[in-house]
């Protein structure tokens, strides 16, 4: 899976994090070691994934909104069996989560090098320039809760990103 849209979320400086109020039984995981996964249940139905991203003790996390599958496809289909269309198999962080098969046992997982969910580059996401990856508000948000922080990131105009409503 290649990320193409992600969200920030910077703990007690957001109102929009999980971490805002402190630290919960919930949320001990947004508060580090960096590279694992956070992986909570939104509206009862979906599960969300994001990448700690804060040193230990600090609560700061990217949200997975959106992914470009480039492998496992078939298995993907298989768990989204009614998309129809591949650009909507993980277009979105509850998609993405189903695509990808995350779900609440993956809490904490580490994404470091040598763990069954390392992250890592490729060429593609490595060539990108200044500029090709667009700084937007955040999607989804209620008012006054962070919907004005430019903390959105997407390749402009990527067929797998989400669509804004």
């Amino acid at each position: 899976m290649r990320l193409v849209e992600t969200e920030a979320y910077r703990g007690p400086e957001d109102p929009g994090s999980h971490g805002y109020r402190g630290m919960t039984a919930r949320t001990e995981v947004m508060f580090g070691p960096p590279g694992r996964l956070y992986v909570y249940f939104t509206y009862g139905m979906h599960w969300c994934a994001n990448v700690v991203c804060g040193p230990p003790g600090v609560c700061s996390a990217v949200l997975l909104r959106a992914g470009e599958p480039t492998g496992g496809i078939d298995s993907m289909r298989a768990r989204r069996p009614r998309i129809t269309d591949d650009r909507l198999l993980a277009a979105g962080p509850g998609r993405l989560t189903q695509a990808m098969a995350i779900g609440k046992p993956h809490n904490g997982a580490s994404l470091l090098r040598g763990s069954p969910l390392w992250c890592a580059s490729d060429e593609v996401t490595a060539s990108l320039r200044e500029g090709e990856v667009a700084q937007t508000v955040r999607v989804g948000m209620s008012a006054g809760r962070g919907d004005e922080l430019p903390w959105r990131f997407v390749i402009p105009g990527h067929p797998y990103a989400s669509r804004r409503r």
